[in-house]
């Protein structure tokens, strides 16, 4: 199949979060299964041209955006994986410091600059000829609506299922209604039934709406946002589409996460010899100047620094963890609350807390393989990833079971040879600490802990099965929309 991957950032050119990791990843899979895939996504200052022989291709895109015309470039890239990804530039909208806004919020105009990649995108699909179009989160999700409205008598792309995959519903797209003007719809679509949201216009919804399936990125969540309590308004719309709503787990991508070949740690090890774990320790102590103390249990978090990601919680028991006598160490970045309580912690206890305010991938490895423990207590989380890097690290995860953490751990029981890690369900501060004191006492059994962290390190979440999941959906839509056709 030929199919065109539509993503506002993906690795290895631009990111922010997990999307990025999902993007890079999926194409790679899918064309592991045999499939020609094309990835599209915008030139963001950020691409480093250098590491990238970007060639720029006789594709010459001429865009509407309200009333104006806007024209675009577009360079591509084999990737060794065997993809292509094309990378549209527009420099007023994408070369900028940042991809999405400022520290102190997002850019003014990020409406039109994701309308006009949408547009763009179905300009160039005119001319790849696809069969189906995958599109991700907000930023795409225009794309579908396109479709099925502007581009459904159009010959090239009339036929042309799409796929539109949610990563995190909190994040919808939502701009005032004088923007729409901006995507050349009418306003007949600015309706509870289309675009419209408590009087603003939502891209997700529209995503939603259109697409012919809709995908989230784990079977737990997708039943959890068919709830109000994790629907965040959208409920409704997703129950309404819940025939063609589809939970696929991401998967991980081995070649960067995996303990025996990491050549951003300090020592190689797997399930066959584990010294170099204690090796990863120790440097993992010294990198934040803690006590280097192999009997310390030691605790990771990478995050998000945001309420989301539980931080309301880890900040109310920091002082109660303390006095377990463990070490924390965090890296990540956020809300300045946060990075304000947390520094305030980390210079209470210099002994025991080690912070980073920043986003550094060398640094976030070195925690995966020298932590004893990773923390994720969040509100709600889509999928998650760190905590599937953690179980290939034999690095125990303490999550709260939402969403992709309920899929991927499997709760220990003392005295079981069962479970991957330690869940708890209430989002109270002591459930927290019961579920930490629990994973300690099984810490200090050491032949348990150790046959916790072997069944960990053998879990296989590689995306080889999600991305056969992801082509079965594709099929069926295209089957579909085929025998449609035949009967027009």
């Amino acid at each position: 199949m030929k199919i065109m991957m539509v993503s506002s950032e993906a690795i290895p050119f631009a990111k922010t979060g997990g999307l990025a990791d999902v993007s890079g990843a999926l194409p790679k899979a899918l064309a592991r299964l045999g499939q020609e895939i094309t990835l599209v996504l915008p030139k963001y200052r950020q691409v480093d041209e250098k590491r990238f022989p970007l060639r720029e291709t006789p594709m010459a895109l001429v865009v509407p955006v309200g009333q104006h015309m806007e024209e675009a470039q577009v360079y591509s890239v084999k990737m060794e994986t065997n993809y292509r990804a094309l990378l549209i530039r527009k420099d007023a909208y994408y070369n900028r410091e940042q991809l999405y806004g400022r520290p102190n919020g997002d850019y003014d105009d990020n409406a039109e600059r994701f309308i006009f990649f949408c547009r763009a995108v179905l300009e160039a699909a005119r001319l790849i000829k696809p069969d189906i179009i995958h599109c991700h989160d907000w930023q795409s999700a225009l794309v579908p609506v396109y479709l099925k409205t502007l581009y459904r008598r159009d010959a090239g792309l009339s036929k042309i299922p799409s796929v539109f995959t949610i990563h995190n519903i909190a994040y919808q797209g939502l701009f005032w209604h004088y923007d729409l003007p901006l995507t050349n719809l009418g306003w007949e679509l600015f309706t509870p039934q289309a675009l419209e949201f408590y009087g603003k216009l939502s891209f997700l919804k529209g995503g939603i709406v259109f697409a012919d399936a809709v995908t989230t990125v784990s079977r737990k969540y997708m039943e959890e946002i068919q709830s109000a309590e994790f629907g965040a308004g959208l409920e409704g719309v997703l129950r309404d589409r819940r025939d063609d709503l589809y939970g696929i787990l991401n998967g991980v991508d081995y070649d960067d996460w995996s303990p025996d070949r990491d050549p951003l740690i300090r020592a190689p090890y797997g399930p066959q010899q584990l010294s170099g774990k204690r090796i990863c320790k120790a440097d993992l102590q010294r990198e934040f100047g803690l006590p280097v103390d192999e009997r310390n249990p030691t605790i990771g978090i990478i995050s998000r620094l945001a309420e989301q990601k539980g931080f309301d919680l880890i900040t109310a028991v920091m002082d109660e963890l303390m006095k377990e006598g463990l070490q924390v160490v965090i890296l990540g970045t956020g809300d300045e609350k946060y990075h304000l309580l947390l520094g305030a912690l980390a210079q209470k206890y210099p002994e025991q807390i080690g912070l980073k305010i920043a986003f550094d991938n060398g640094l976030a490895h070195k925690i995966e393989a020298g932590a004893d423990m990773f923390l994720m207590p969040s509100r709600f989380e889509p999928c998650g990833l760190n905590q599937i890097y953690s179980l290939k690290y034999g690095t125990v995860p303490i999550v709260r079971a939402v969403g992709g953490l309920d899929d991927t751990i499997a709760d220990h029981l003392p005295g079981t040879n069962r479970g991957t890690g330690f869940k708890f369900s209430e989002y109270t501060p002591a459930a927290l600490m019961e579920t930490v004191r629990r994973a300690l006492g099984t810490y200090h059994d050491p032949e348990a802990w150790e046959g916790l962290m072997l069944r960990g390190m053998e879990a296989d979440f590689s995306w080889d099965r999600s991305a056969g999941i992801y082509l079965q959906v594709y099929q069926d839509l295209v089957r579909k929309k085929n025998s449609a056709s035949a009967h027009e």
